[in-house]
């Protein structure tokens, strides 16, 4: 059973890499600035250093915080850790064939729930209602504090006094951001891969940020495009500047909730920074039947994987 939980976190790892790199540099490569080949670069190695460094606090929350796993006993932790990350992993891999940014953050929490339900074990409830509460506040923050940030960035790149340096200067704001957002998206989503193994005392922190930030980059390059397609293109036209401030924004979101260990999505947080500058551009250079078919892979995410989860717990418990 360990073997087959380390092999699902393995492809948990992979399907997070291959939906969630659009989140780092999908909007860098639709303005036209970052090509797609460094921007999977980027990407793979900056969100490696992120879960090794930054990955801690999240993994606790996801082993031990919604299921009390360590507290189980170890067959039954693993069987609740194996059925949760198949779940989660399985609806990521299709939103991803989809072309659909969702939240491995909400599939993962999701998969543990609807196991340990189907397990009847305890469900700690008062930090379900809390990571819930910044689900719904994480896309909302971005989308305000990018509001905020790109008046003060067009401001800042056209002074006079840039005039000569301006294209170089966004060019390499546009590498900083991206930088400072792979970082943090591979410190809060490694634990949707590897979180729950280490509930369960089969392995430690560092170990399973270290598998799970390796499984990551394999997947962002070698299914990492297809969202990218989505989150770069198709919600609105992003010029360089919007980029900049919709990826400040969505890191400084990020970061503040994994310095506080609360898993949040990435994809989230992204597609509502760039919906924040889209909206100073102007609502009409929104996609907006995008944004509801987004919205709705969003409420159906923990469902999905919740259930398929569960389904999982009930067919071995039977086949046993």
């Amino acid at each position: 059973m360990f073997l087959l939980a380390l092999l699902c976190s393995l492809y948990m790892g992979w399907s997070m890499g291959a939906n969630d790199a659009a989140n780092c540099v999908g909007a860098d490569i639709g303005s036209g600035v970052l090509s797609l080949r460094n921007g999977i670069i980027l990407t793979c190695f900056f969100s490696f250093l992120g879960a090794v460094f930054l990955g801690g606090q999240v993994i606790k929350t996801i082993g031990k915080g919604i299921v009390p796993l360590d507290s189980l006993p170890c067959e039954q932790g693993l069987l609740i850790a194996f059925a949760a990350i198949f779940g989660a992993a399985s609806w990521v891999t299709l939103a991803t064939y989809l072309k659909f940014p969702v939240s491995t953050s909400h599939a993962i929490v999701g998969g543990v729930a609807g196991a340990g339900l189907a397990c009847h074990t305890i469900i700690v409830w008062g930090k379900m209602k809390q990571i819930m509460i910044c689900w719904i506040a994480t896309p909302l923050g971005s989308a305000f504090l990018s509001v905020l940030l790109y008046p003060l960035i067009f401001w800042f790149f056209h002074l006079s006094l840039l005039r000569r340096i301006r294209e170089k200067l966004i060019v390499v704001f546009i590498y900083l951001t991206s930088i400072y957002l792979a970082f943090t998206w591979g410190g809060n989503d490694v634990a949707n891969a590897t979180g729950v193994l280490t509930g369960t005392n089969q392995m430690s922190s560092q170990l399973a940020a270290l598998i799970g930030g390796f499984a990551m980059m394999l997947g962002v390059v070698t299914w990492g495009r297809r969202v990218i397609e989505t989150v770069g293109f198709q919600i609105t036209h992003l010029t360089p500047l919007m980029t900049v401030a919709a990826e400040i924004a969505c890191s400084l979101n990020v970061h503040f909730y994994t310095i506080w260990g609360i898993p949040v999505s990435t994809s989230h947080s992204i597609v509502g920074a760039i919906f924040g500058v889209g909206l100073v551009a102007g609502i009409k250079t929104l996609n907006l039947r995008l944004a509801r078919d987004i919205f709705v892979a969003w409420v159906f995410t923990p469902v999905g994987a919740g259930l398929i989860s569960w389904l999982i717990v009930k067919l071995v418990l039977l086949w046993r």
